[in-house]
C-alpha cells in the first residue's frame, strides 16, 4: 500500500515522470516498487513476448498491427493474441483496435523505468 494515498501501487502509477527507483546496483528496492516490477520482468521473461516486445519498441512509426507481428512466428494467432494480452495486462504496451485490425505500441516511460532499475556503472563492474 502506498503510504500517501492508502492505495496499493500500480506499474501504471510509475510509467512517466521521475524515476522510480534508484538502480539495484546502487539502492534496494523497496518491497512495494519490487512487487509491482516484478509481473513486467516476468512477462519478459518469456522467449516469445521479448520477441514480441522488440518488434513493437522497434516498429517505425512507434506501432505496429498484429497482422505484422504474428506472420514472424511459428505459432497460432490464438497463442501470439495470449502473448500480447499478458504484455497489455503487465503494462508493457497500449493497444488500439482500428477496424478489424489491433495496433500496439510500447510504453516508453515504463520501459525506461525497467531499463534504468538494471543500469550499472561500468565502474561498480568487476574486472
Amino acid at each position: 500500500m502506498s503510504k500517501q494515498t492508502g492505495t496499493a501501487l500500480r506499474l501504471t502509477d510509475l510509467d512517466e515522470g521521475a524515476p522510480c527507483c534508484a538502480p539495484i546496483s546502487e539502492q534496494r528496492i523497496p518491497a512495494e516498487t519490487a512487487a509491482v516490477l516484478a509481473p513486467a520482468f516476468k512477462a519478459l521473461g518469456d522467449p516469445v513476448r521479448l520477441q514480441l516486445m522488440s518488434m513493437i519498441a522497434s516498429a517505425p512509426g512507434g506501432e505496429t498491427c498484429v497482422c505484422d507481428l504474428t506472420p514472424a512466428f511459428d505459432l497460432t494467432g490464438p497463442t501470439i493474441s495470449h502473448h500480447l494480452k499478458t504484455l497489455r495486462e503487465t503494462g508493457l504496451v497500449d493497444a488500439e483496435r482500428r477496424g478489424t485490425w489491433v495496433y500496439y505500441r510500447p510504453r516508453p516511460g515504463i520501459m525506461r523505468q525497467l531499463a534504468s532499475l538494471l543500469t550499472v556503472d561500468a565502474a561498480c563492474t568487476p574486472r
